[in-house]
């Protein structure tokens, strides 16, 4: 086979018999004690963009040479990893950061590849121009209106975007000149609208049950409200959809379950009291600062075992997602921002390990969060001698390794 390009950079030569003499097969034999030979013509042009067919027909004629072929150039490229060519990537400070160690894994061929997330939410575009070709219709269903689009009901005020910003975060594709990228760009994605219409007891629990062997990672970033005085948790039929996906989910191994840890800090509210974050069978996330400082939102809570960047006050650089009405935004924040940067995250491990179950998964969560980034006062080192916080910041910064 010929490959394109310029030819006439000289002639390999298979020669039958005793070849060229002693000096020529030193100088233009290709292998040791070999027969084939690299062959120049001086007459003839280094480079061309079409065969040499005098040369060719004489020694196709010459009853020494068995097989002969012109050299071409080829191309051959470095499989170096290269960062994403979508032109909001260079906003996207956090993955280039190297607390979350995000391009390190990228660089390993780690893309999320056959890992299925699904963000429960109130909708995702499934043909949003960033999104469309990661979408997975089997992780996605409307329990608002129980048929099998997520499509978000848009208003006036837009008030149905976050389940949308929450996919980007994750699954958003890479390198195609749009919006960014997702931090698991080849995982696939999938959207349950559950959230704008009776949520009840029913509503969550189907959610959370919605093809627990095809999904392996349910996203969530909402809960009871934050304001300081509501306990709340799930409801019974739900806690038997965590029991049921962490026991049978994934084919035994469990599913995983990432949850926001919440946004009450303003009000004292305290993580705790949330039976979702608080559940033995959720991975809490909490967020901090590109600086690495406490969010004013961030509640203090035992339950929550790591943390991923989001933003503080108004002036601190937000996360960029794809929007509503096929656009992007870099304005998404809050500890919604943080769990699906998790849930991403954690679908590179899965790709790396496919047979990790939802407690190997904590396990490796809380033993690659590291305190190093984050500004707090009451470290402590606890009973198995890991660091953690008391306060609103957690184990610490969610660090995905290697394979």
């Amino acid at each position: 086979m010929q490959a394109r390009g310029p030819v006439g950079l000289g002639w390999e030569c298979l020669h039958q018999g005793a070849g060229p003499s002693r000096a020529a097969g030193a100088r233009f034999q290709i292998f040791p004690d070999g027969q084939y030979f690299h062959l120049r013509h001086r007459g003839v042009a280094q480079q061309s963009l079409t065969p040499h067919w005098g040369h060719r027909l004489r020694l196709k004629k010459d009853p020494k040479v068995q097989w002969f072929e012109q050299q071409t150039l080829r191309r051959r490229f470095k499989r170096s990893f290269a960062e994403p060519s979508d032109p909001w990537f260079s906003k996207q400070w956090y993955m280039v950061q190297p607390d979350l160690n995000i391009l390190q894994v990228w660089s390993q061929g780690l893309t999320g590849q056959g890992v299925v997330v699904s963000i429960l939410d109130d909708g995702i575009e499934k043909d949003h121009p960033d999104l469309w070709a990661n979408y997975d219709p089997l992780a996605s269903y409307d329990f608002n209106d129980y048929d099998p689009d997520p499509q978000p009901r848009y208003t006036p005020s837009d008030e149905n975007r976050h389940g949308r910003r929450c996919a980007g975060e994750v699954a958003a594709i890479a390198n195609n000149h749009f919006c960014g990228a997702g931090v698991a760009f080849n995982a696939r994605v999938g959207g349950v609208r559950m959230l704008d219409g009776t949520i009840t007891d029913v509503v969550e629990a189907q959610s959370l049950s919605l093809q627990p062997q095809h999904i392996h990672i349910y996203s969530a970033s909402w809960g009871p409200e934050d304001d300081g005085r509501t306990v709340d948790g799930p409801g019974i039929l739900t806690r038997e959809a965590f029991r049921l996906g962490v026991t049978k989910g994934r084919g035994g191994l469990g599913t995983l379950f990432i949850w926001a840890s919440g946004n009450g800090g303003l009000h004292y509210d305290n993580c705790n009291c949330d039976g979702y974050t608080n559940s033995i069978h959720t991975l809490s996330v909490g967020s901090t600062t590109k600086q690495g400082r406490v969010p004013w939102y961030s509640e203090a809570c035992a339950s929550k075992l790591t943390t991923t960047y989001s933003s503080g006050v108004v002036t601190d650089p937000q996360i960029v997602t794809t929007d509503l009405h096929h656009q992007c935004t870099d304005k998404h924040t809050g500890t919604s921002a943080s769990a699906p940067l998790a849930a991403g995250m954690i679908a590179l491990a899965l790709e790396a390990n496919p047979f990790l179950s939802w407690r190997d998964m904590q396990h490796l969560v809380v033993r690659a969060s590291r305190p190093a980034q984050l500004q707090a006062e009451d470290w402590r080192v606890n009973g198995v001698g890991r660091r953690g916080a008391m306060g609103p910041v957690g184990a610490g910064m969610l660090c995905p390794p290697g394979k």
